[in-house]
């Protein structure tokens, strides 16, 4: 029994190349390969943030377009306007050619006519604070001074070339910068509207 012992041991003393380890540069070449994956992993990360801050501002250049159309189906609606003020100033109307910043609206209410650039108080959103809650004290007001509109209004025809004098055509261009892109985005947003309430 003691024979059986000593030999035993002497077995494991040996070394066979099943059992080597890992040479250094294996581990090296390992090692490489998880830094490039964890750089992938760390770039993929940045481009989600950045697609999270334009898919806001994206949200809010659809939300100024369709605020404008509201305000202008709203003076039609109670008759703060006439038909014939609903139209660029360049055909007599009361609304603005080409992009204007994004201004508060003054005294008439109105988004995106003349009066709105003597007031000169940007459009701002409120977001709640680090408590995630609206109207305490820690809120976070923006100023929307990165975005500009434009109010087209049209004449529309029918099928054989004839404007119809009771619709119009209204298109609303939001324009924008992310801090990805240097050209500046846009957003379009084409409604109509009728002289009849």
């Amino acid at each position: 029994m003691v024979k059986t012992i000593v030999k035993r041991r002497k077995t494991f003393a040996r070394s066979s190349p099943l059992q080597s380890g890992f040479s250094l540069l294996e581990v090296v070449i390992s090692m490489a390969i998880l830094t490039i994956g964890l750089v992938s992993l760390a770039g993929v990360f940045g481009l989600a943030m950045a697609s999270t801050q334009e898919a806001q501002e994206d949200m809010i250049a659809k939300q100024l377009a369709n605020e404008a159309v509201e305000s202008i189906v709203t003076a039609r609606n109670t008759a703060q306007l006439t038909w014939d003020a609903i139209q660029n100033t360049s055909d007599g109307g009361i609304f603005l050619n080409g992009f204007q910043q994004m201004y508060k609206p003054a005294g008439d209410g109105i988004l995106g006519t003349a009066d709105d650039v003597t007031g000169a108080q940007y459009i701002t959103m409120t977001e709640p604070g680090p408590d995630g809650i609206y109207g305490t004290g820690d809120d976070i007001s923006l100023q929307l001074s990165n975005y500009q509109r434009q109010i087209q209004i049209q004449p529309v025809a029918d099928v054989n070339g004839n404007v119809v004098p009771t619709l119009r055509a209204i298109n609303i261009t939001i324009q924008y910068n992310t801090p990805r892109t240097r050209v500046p985005k846009t957003y379009v947003l084409t409604s109509f509207i009728s002289q009849f309430r």
